[in-house]
């Protein structure tokens, strides 16, 4: 595949796109902010087109990565959506974290115009996109994935089929779910060990060096310590993950007791106006009183 679009270009998709580009793929570019479009091309090889059916006519694949569920519906199946503007063969993959429901919809609805579609949301934050080293976790057809896989390994160090459509969504949730907790743990125990007396770095390092050793507590835990979250993934983000998550369970018949709490906590963190921390914030409210 030689002519791809991008649809969204915030913190992942930018460099995301970017690293299509510099493969040497005729990349069309389409954001929601006009300007944020026309900025990515002034630093990269690419087109700015006025909409996502502009960016997706007489593409080999279209990549999505926006915010929410309607966002994804706007941009492929709108009024000047990309999937009328895709000829029989193309691709489309979508890397926003969205519901598992959405993906077997929108799998459906381009088969019958015999559009390929995987849905693939990414793991490893904005540095693993600037860094082309995102995790990407894929549901599809094979012969599909099979298609687009090598076009993902500009921007990813691994990209799996999980199974069938959904499957990459379904997984994103649990990867969600395990770091929700993981997060609120490394909260509670680096809480625990300033209010002990002990060097909370030294406690970190020497910690990591056995089965507690994670990668937010070797990423996360420094930055914990000295209250710094003007960075990352953001708390309103891991909101909407853990809500489809909640959602999901429903459906399933999972026990998501804990995450339904540590949901809980984040609410007190947007309440304290960390709607853009990072989610490693959620020490924050164990030492507000300090």
């Amino acid at each position: 595949m030689t002519t791809v679009a991008f649809l969204g270009l915030g913190v992942m998709g930018a460099p995301m796109a970017g690293h299509l580009a510099s493969a040497g793929h005729d990349v069309r570019v389409y954001n929601r902010t006009a300007g944020k479009a026309h900025q990515w091309a002034s630093e990269h090889r690419g087109t700015v087109a006025g909409t996502p059916s502009a960016a997706a006519a007489g593409a080999d694949a279209v990549f999505v990565c926006v915010g929410k569920d309607g966002d994804v519906r706007e941009v492929v199946l709108g009024p000047h959506g990309a999937l009328a503007a895709l000829a029989p063969g193309a691709v489309i993959v979508d890397h926003t974290t969205a519901s598992a429901t959405l993906a077997r919809e929108l799998s459906t609805t381009a088969a019958a115009s015999g559009v390929g579609f995987i849905d693939a949301p990414v793991s490893g934050g904005q540095a693993g996109a600037v860094n082309g080293t995102l995790t990407v976790m894929c549901g599809g057809d094979p012969s599909v994935f099979a298609r687009v896989a090598p076009v993902m390994d500009a921007y990813s160090r691994a990209c799996t089929l999980l199974g069938p459509s959904g499957s990459g969504q379904l997984t994103k949730m649990v990867n969600q779910i395990a770091i929700a907790g993981l997060l609120q743990g490394l909260a509670e125990a680096l809480d625990f060990a300033m209010r002990a007396g002990l060097d909370p770095d030294t406690v970190i390092d020497v910690i990591g060096k056995g089965a507690a050793g994670s990668w937010q507590l070797d990423n996360r835990g420094p930055t914990m310590v000295r209250d710094e979250f003007d960075f990352g993934f953001a708390v309103e983000w891991m909101r909407k993950d853990l809500g489809i998550c909640i959602d999901e369970a429903h459906r399933n018949g999972a026990e998501l007791a804990i995450t339904k709490v540590i949901d809980g906590f984040y609410e007190e963190i947007v309440d304290m106006g960390g709607r853009r921390w990072d989610t490693s914030s959620l020490i924050r409210r164990l030492r507000k009183s300090d």
